[in-house]
């Protein structure tokens, strides 16, 4: 008796071939934890220690550090090359570029305007 499935196709079978984007190792995604920490950690600790006395030089550090976080998720997690996918993850690059100056500026923007538009404690306590 003959297998009813010998000569039929299996879809799967080909799945991941002509695939050469970089998918990372463990050593890879283990390296961009632990810079994920260490980006995230050093922020988090000076602000919490009050390590810088001007607050706009606390914000400037830690939208660097944000930033660095970012290529490092990029680079590490969503394996974003020069060499990969044809040129989209170029196309990706810019966008999340886009994305980042709006999101900084307009956090600054709006987090500027709140604390020279919020009502003084002293007037708030005198109502």
């Amino acid at each position: 008796m003959s297998d009813p499935h010998a000569n039929t196709h299996d879809a799967h079978a080909d799945h991941g071939h002509g695939d050469h984007a970089s998918h990372g190792t463990r050593g890879s995604y283990l390296k961009g934890f632990f810079l994920s920490v260490i980006l995230t950690a050093i922020p988090f600790w000076a602000v919490m220690t009050g390590a810088f006395k001007d607050p706009s030089t606390a914000a400037l550090v830690v939208m660097v550090f944000a930033v660095a976080q970012i290529i490092v998720h990029m680079i590490y997690f969503l394996h974003m090359s020069g060499k990969s996918e044809g040129g989209w993850t170029m196309m990706a690059l810019i966008f999340t570029i886009i994305l980042v100056v709006i999101t900084l500026s307009g956090s600054i923007w709006v987090m500027y305007h709140m604390n020279t538009n919020m009502m003084p404690m002293q007037a708030a306590a005198d109502m």
